[in-house]
């Protein structure tokens, strides 16, 4: 299985029922997204104070890589992340992207 861990920096005048609306789209891929199995959405609750600004994020568990793959390239997952990237705090720059292998 593959963990597809996002942390994303949303631009300051992103309300919360944008940042909702944008999960909302994204959660919808699953299901919809052959291996697509879950996706958990939520702010950065640490009290560590190492988020370097990056205080929201999501979780995606794929099935594998081919899942991962077949993932990143399907037009409603582009059409979704387009969204996203444009709500974010200096575009592309306002995420992280983290697979791992589980």
């Amino acid at each position: 299985m593959i963990r597809h861990c996002v942390f994303v920096r949303f631009r300051p005048e992103i309300s919360a029922g944008e940042r909702a609306e944008i999960y909302a789209g994204l959660n919808a891929l699953v299901g919809q997204i052959d291996g697509l199995l879950t996706a958990h959405f939520g702010a950065n609750v640490s009290p560590e104070g190492l988020a370097q600004g990056f205080n929201d994020g999501f979780i995606m568990d794929l099935a594998n890589q081919a899942a991962r793959d077949r993932y990143l390239t399907d037009p409603a997952h582009q059409a979704a992340g387009s969204k996203l990237v444009a709500a974010l705090q200096g575009g592309r720059d306002g995420l992280i992207v983290f697979d791992m292998e589980i």
